[in-house]
């Protein structure tokens, strides 16, 4: 008999949870394509070549494959290969660009001013954005996501707020901000109110686009912010 009393209690537990975490009895896991340049790059030296690289994320945020297409704005500033390589040829700017027709036909593109000077050099990227809840629970913020060395660093503001009463609570970086399906995990929460940061190894700025928060034991979706859109 206490045995069934508990089991009644958990269960009511999971469904009070259940029912505070999530504001719509439907979620959508899917989202728009995107197709991003992902290498960083403010100028080429002169008479060099450089390979840019793209991502190409479908309608669940799944990196794929794809024949994109490259072009320059000024090939006589920089040439570019219809896969990626670049030649600076001569002191000046150029827009470089990337273009994608999604199986829908839908078209996708990026781009770049990239400058042709004496030496390379790459720009600092920093983005900035806030965390809202998407459930009952308190959850809100401001962050930055800069580059840092070989990785990335996350860093919440003094607004940051987050309530106690969330189980299990984790943050990811994801392409898919309804999923944590190919996400990657930075870790549990252990911070509920105040500044503080995560130092992520391995991870570019352009990896990912958005930043979530799961109560991982029962996989729910508690908020979100966008990172780089």
């Amino acid at each position: 008999m206490i045995a069934k009393t508990k089991f009644i209690a958990y269960l009511l537990f999971f469904v009070f949870l259940l029912q505070g975490c999530i504001k719509d009895d439907f979620v959508n896991d899917t989202t728009d394509p995107v197709l991003r340049i992902t290498t960083n790059v403010d100028t080429l030296a002169l008479g060099t070549t450089f390979q840019f690289a793209e991502m190409y994320l479908n309608n669940i945020g799944i990196e794929e494959q794809v024949a994109a297409r490259w072009s320059s704005s000024d090939e006589t500033v920089i040439s570019i290969s219809n896969d990626g390589l670049a030649t600076a040829l001569e002191l000046g700017s150029s827009t470089i660009s990337v273009q994608y027709d999604d199986d829908e036909g839908l078209p996708l593109s990026d781009d770049v001013l990239v400058h042709v000077g004496e030496t390379m050099s790459t720009s600092t990227q920093i983005f900035n954005g806030n965390i809202a809840t998407t459930s009952s629970y308190l959850l809100e913020g401001d962050f930055t996501f800069s580059e840092d060395g070989s990785g990335v660093l996350l860093e919440f503001a003094s607004n940051y707020k987050a309530s106690t009463a969330l189980p299990g609570l984790y943050v990811y970086l994801s392409n898919n901000r309804n999923s944590i399906a190919n996400a990657f995990e930075i870790g549990v929460v252990e911070t509920f109110n105040g500044a503080h940061s995560y130092d992520v190894s391995n991870v570019g700025i352009n990896d990912y686009s958005y930043l979530v928060y799961f109560c991982k034991p029962f996989n729910v979706k508690v908020g979100d912010g966008v990172i780089n859109e």
